[in-house]
């Protein structure tokens, strides 16, 4: 029997993540940088493990919001790498109101929200789909108490 290659699935989610970012970038402001293939691919593989860490159960407005919170996160620390200290120069949000270091920005953050949801549904049907695991089930009700599952 041929031995499994697990990580096989997290190369091709973090090449699939890098590749959304990529034409996410295209299609947003017509053009990209090579570092934001590296920066797609780490948001989607943590936007996955949201689902691998956390419940199920977990409202699904909740998991969105810590998915924004971690694209901003990985988002500030991008680019503190390579616009501050490499000085590449691939975005800077300094002339936008509520930037931190010119880095990160609250429409941005807003912007990763529903970038956070499409994010977390296509892991959870790719992992469904090509590896076999459990069907996703999202909580779309306001509070844990009162479940509302919804089953793709």
């Amino acid at each position: 029997m041929k031995k499994r290659r697990p990580y096989l699935k997290h190369i091709f989610l973090f090449e699939t993540g890098g590749l959304l970012y990529l034409l996410l970038e295209l299609l947003w402001r017509g053009w990209t940088h090579w570092t934001m293939f590296f920066l797609g691919g780490a948001c989607f593989i943590c936007l996955g493990l949201i689902n691998e860490v956390l419940p199920w159960e977990m409202p699904l407005y909740q998991q969105v919001f810590i998915g924004a919170c971690i694209i901003t996160g990985l988002e500030f620390v991008t680019g503190c790498i390579v616009n501050l200290w490499l000085g590449w120069g691939v975005w800077d949000y300094s002339g936008v109101p509520g930037n931190i270091l010119g880095q990160i920005c609250l429409q941005y953050f807003a912007l990763w929200l529903p970038v956070s949801l499409a994010g977390i549904v296509l892991d959870d049907l790719l992992r469904h789909w090509w590896w076999k695991e459990e069907r996703p089930r999202y909580n779309i009700a306001l509070t844990k108490n009162k479940p509302r599952i919804i089953w793709l």
